[in-house]
């Protein structure tokens, strides 16, 4: 059984910094493209960035020179560094892996950012 476990929320001021880590555990192949979303509250899951299996990034426009999308396909691990933080960056953010196999989800890690 695969399981996406995120680490690296929490609280930040506005302007400040924060990594995320999403990791799988299990045996999960093929990965096809890696991707973070994040849900404000009231507001829909929205993607905020997405890495392809050659390494190609591409990012929403609010979080563009902002935010970082890498990959360690060795470990099956992906990160968001995240600088210059606004407070509408508030929100539960998701790692989603796919492949031809489906798709798996994180359970979420909440990043807050204080005004």
């Amino acid at each position: 059984q695969v399981q996406l476990v995120e680490s690296g929320g929490g609280l930040v001021q506005a302007g400040g910094s924060l990594r995320l880590s999403c990791a799988a555990s299990g045996s999960i192949f093929s990965i096809n493209t890696m991707s973070w979303y994040r849900q404000g509250s009231g507001k829909q899951r929205e993607l905020v960035a997405y890495i392809t299996s050659g390494g190609s990034a591409n990012y929403a426009d609010s979080v563009k020179g902002r935010f970082t999308i890498s990959r360690d396909n060795a470990k099956s691990t992906l990160y968001l560094e995240m600088n210059s933080l606004k407070p509408e960056d508030t929100a539960v953010y998701y790692c989603k892996f796919s492949g031809t196999w489906g798709a798996y989800w994180g359970q979420g890690t909440q990043v807050t950012v204080s005004s």
